[in-house]
């Protein structure tokens, strides 16, 4: 087994051919997860590339990014042959990898950098005619799943588009490059140094030798896959947090401090059960401890942090504080206090400002990358008036919501929750809700702006919600829309809704086993009907047991007579609904419409449903019109 660095020009350069066994699990890179964050890691390494350069156009900057690691096992080469390779772990990176080279080299070859167009295309295409239309032609050759998508992504010579992860991440990549390149401003007004020559060069230079992997070649073991089983041995690796500890008690040595009491005091509960318990965050599993220490230095920072970057980033943030012993017991103290704030999250009651934004926000829209702004909000240490938090955590919540409904991009969260952290701390702290909203309503970015009340009226109605935006997610929006509703007349009881309520289709998506009334619809009204039908104002809330006995019956008990599936016989939707639910939501439907449900219907019930949306999260103009 020989382990070495490798940049993508040591692994690729020459007729090599790295192919990935048919049998592994396809491509699942994502946007948010790891091409954001690759291309991020990309720009910054080119962009010091070319700022040394400007400075000193001999200077040869040491400045890399490492990609972790592959393995590998070659094959027995053979002449006139590509030198063969079979990747055994890594598959993901070395796909991603081509992918990104391939994206920048369109766009340098489309803008006329002939030089570094060439340079890019070796370490993509085996050129050659015995290797033309034969797999052999490209660097890697993914698993089966992945071949069609990746063929289109790298040639493109079919016109037909292919929906794939590959061919999506191709887009992105290219995308990004050819702003970046082209010297376009990002969302900060942020433009990129240097002329379009020196940032192609510099690029051009990343892709080729400044990207670093740990390459592992398996040749000549007889059992490859033991090694791979040991490499990839379930061990107990440190923490994070185990290494931060070690470095703190040694600091607290050398100045003489107490790091008895510390350990008992500041440190204990964190070596505990509850601390150190892996939980799942997107596509990841790490220990709470070391969630938290991400999202708290990156609340102190007010920068992004990469997780394999929380021990240097804490060492360095730290160092200045470990110097006397005063100094280090009140960072260290107030980093318990924190935690502490942290681990009560959970316990939020769900109806205080708090806990809504927990619950909502970060359990149910999946927005953890929020959470250091949270954190912040609620640290004891910073001591915002209960009042102002109130306020800046319904306006973030309001912005979060009315963007999940549009379904507008989330890629852009964790670098504006960093702008927002450097806004928050800048603020006078009796008036930091106040100005947050001030701050969101003063972004225009589309991956930043928030929607108001009539670009939701205008774009919400005419798109599907039900399969697009998750049912749990859809649960709070029309459980926070009844509770607003009991609210607006006295008369009605203040109630907890069940937890399982399910969401119903009033028209239900089998529409055509008994609602597609003579004269049938034509394909175009049928196509229209289905976008309703999954749309907003068709969209209830109900009991599980009822969601089952309303399925496709009609709405009247006329339509439904000599019915018999689903149980209470001859009874329509209108009937049952009135019968056993007791919502707001459904009275005020049964109320105004006990012999039909239309499409009219629907269209009219997804306006007034947006006006309440947008009552219960209020984008504070909206309140004075």
């Amino acid at each position: 087994m020989e382990t070495h660095t490798r940049s993508p020009r040591d692994l690729f350069e020459g007729k090599e051919h790295y192919e990935i066994p048919a049998f592994q699990r396809p491509y699942v890179w994502s946007e948010e997860e790891q091409w954001a964050p690759l291309w991020d890691d990309v720009r910054r390494v080119a962009e010091s590339v070319v700022a040394a350069k400007v400075s000193d156009p001999e200077s040869d900057p040491e400045i890399q990014h490492f990609m972790g690691a592959v393995v590998y096992e070659s094959k027995r080469p053979i002449a006139g042959d590509v030198t063969r390779h079979e990747v055994i772990d890594g598959q993901q990176r070395m796909t991603t990898i081509q992918i990104l080279l391939d994206a920048v080299h369109e766009v340098i070859q489309r803008r006329n950098h002939e030089e570094q167009s060439e340079a890019l295309q070796e370490l993509i295409i085996n050129t050659g005619t015995r290797f033309k239309g034969k797999k052999e032609r490209f660097k890697l050759w993914p698993s089966q799943a992945d071949r069609k998508a990746f063929e289109y992504a790298m040639d493109a010579v079919d016109e037909t588009e292919i929906e794939h992860r590959i061919v999506d991440a191709h887009k992105f990549f290219g995308k990004e490059a050819d702003d970046w390149i082209s010297g376009a401003a990002d969302d900060d007004g942020l433009v990129p140094p240097g002329d379009e020559a020196q940032r192609v060069e510099a690029l051009s230079s990343t892709l080729q030798y400044r990207l670093v992997l740990v390459a592992i070649d398996l040749t000549g073991h007889d059992d490859a896959q033991l090694i791979f089983e040991t490499l990839n041995d379930r061990g107990t690796p440190l923490l994070k947090a185990d290494l931060i500890k070690n470095w703190i008690f040694r600091k607290g040595e050398k100045i003489k401090a107490d790091v008895s009491r510390w350990a008992d005091d500041l440190w204990a509960e964190f070596d505990g059960e509850w601390w150190r318990t892996e939980v799942r965050q997107g596509r990841l599993t790490r220990s709470r401890i070391d969630i938290f220490l991400h999202y708290w230095l990156t609340m102190r920072r007010q920068d992004e942090i990469k997780a394999d970057q929380v021990f240097r980033i804490f060492t360095e943030y730290a160092d200045p504080y470990m110097r006397t012993v005063e100094d280090a017991e009140r960072l260290l103290k107030e980093l318990r206090r924190d935690a502490d704030t942290f681990h009560d999250f959970s316990a939020l009651e769900p109806n205080t400002p708090e806990g809504q934004f927990y619950w909502r926000v970060i359990e149910r829209l999946d927005m953890a990358t929020t959470t250091p702004v949270f954190l912040w909000m609620l640290s004891v240490n910073h001591k915002i008036p209960s009042e102002q938090r109130r306020i800046a955590l319904e306006a973030l919540e309001s912005w979060a919501i009315r963007r999940m409904l549009l379904r507008l991009t989330s890629k852009d969260v964790n670098k504006f929750v960093i702008v927002i952290l450097k806004m928050l701390d800048s603020s006078e702290k009796h008036v930091v809700g106040d100005s947050l909203i001030e701050f969101l309503r003063s972004q225009t970015a589309e991956t930043r702006k928030w929607p108001t009340a009539s670009e939701m009226k205008e774009n919400l109605p005419q798109q599907r919600v039900y399969g697009y935006i998750r049912q749990d997610r859809l649960r709070v929006i029309f459980s926070a829309v009844e509770r607003h509703l009991r609210t607006k007349n006295s008369r009605y009881e203040a109630v907890s809704l069940p937890e399982k309520l399910e969401i119903e289709h009033l028209m239900p998506q089998g529409w055509r086993t008994l609602w597609d009334t003579e004269p049938k619809l034509n394909l175009e009204k049928a196509h229209e009907r289905e976008r309703l039908v999954n749309s907003l104002g068709n969209l209830t809330l109900v009991t599980k047991s009822l969601n089952g006995s309303l399925s496709n019956r009609p709405w009247t008990d006329k339509e439904a007579l000599g019915l018999k599936e689903g149980g209470e016989p001859g009874l329509g939707k209108h009937s049952l609904l009135e019968s056993y639910s007791l919502l707001i939501l459904n009275k005020e439907i049964l109320t105004n419409h006990p012999l039909e449900w239309t499409e009219g219907d629907i269209k009219a019930r997804s306006i007034s449903l947006i006006e309440s949306i947008c009552e219960v999260w209020t984008r504070p103009e909206e309140l004075l019109s």
